[in-house]
């Protein structure tokens, strides 16, 4: 049973015993057994963990964890300090200069703290192979986050919903509460960024939107320590 220490586990007490998720875990098990998987098998839910479900303001949804070595770590599009930042994130640190004026560039690539600020980074897929991209699909954690995506559509609080490159943007169909707002972009990737994510101005748009929802802007700089 997975404990996140927070409102997560009374709101998915009943998921993990779904015959999709029990089906999906003994997949893994055995993934995790024989082959290199990431992240962590302890990381996996460290969105949920850091991000609890009254907390969320934001959600910033991805594809699948990174793939190399050492990089994801639960947090979409994050990665640890020490690590350089992936292409992608490179890529998302760029609009928010451009956007809203802050330089993350040059920095580290761990974005914690937007998670204890009520980003929920969160991928479509949580697990991956080792140097096989997608290679998790299909095996259940789209169901799993799909839920995720319900629950947080039925809260009465506002959020913003960052849906990025086609898997999440797939998800928008369950984003009906019209208290939300949902911005939708090309992936940061370099193989799509010019075609959209470049001047999406999601960063601006999600503070306008929650200032004027009385909810607070969130800071889109990540703390100083860590430079590489």
């Amino acid at each position: 049973m997975v404990n996140f220490g927070n409102d997560w586990d009374v709101l998915l007490k009943g998921e993990f015993d779904k015959e999709y998720y029990q089906r999906l875990r003994k997949i893994l098990i055995n993934e995790y057994r024989t082959q290199r998987i990431y992240p962590g098998m302890y990381d996996i839910f460290n969105a949920m963990k850091l991000t609890s479900y009254d907390d969320v303001r934001c959600v910033i949804l991805g594809q699948d964890p990174y793939h190399g070595a050492g990089q994801a770590h639960g947090l979409s599009f994050s990665v640890r300090k020490g690590v350089a930042p992936p292409p992608s994130l490179v890529n998302i640190f760029k609009e928010i200069r451009d956007d809203v004026g802050i330089d993350n560039l040059g920095k580290h690539g761990d974005l914690t703290k937007w998670s204890e600020s009520g980003v929920l980074l969160l991928n479509s897929v949580l697990t991956v192979r080792a140097d096989q991209a997608r290679s998790h699909r299909g095996l259940g954690w789209e169901q799993f986050t799909t839920d995720v995506i319900r629950l947080l559509n039925e809260r009465e609080k506002p959020m913003v919903f960052m849906l990025w490159g086609g898997d999440a943007k797939a998800k928008a169909q369950f984003i009906t509460n019209p208290n939300h707002l949902v911005l939708k972009a090309a992936h940061p990737s370099p193989l799509s960024a010019y075609n959209g994510f470049f001047g999406c101005r999601h960063f601006s748009q999600a503070n306008r939107f929650l200032r004027d929802q009385g909810l607070g802007e969130i800071d889109w700089s990540i703390d100083q320590g860590g430079s590489l």
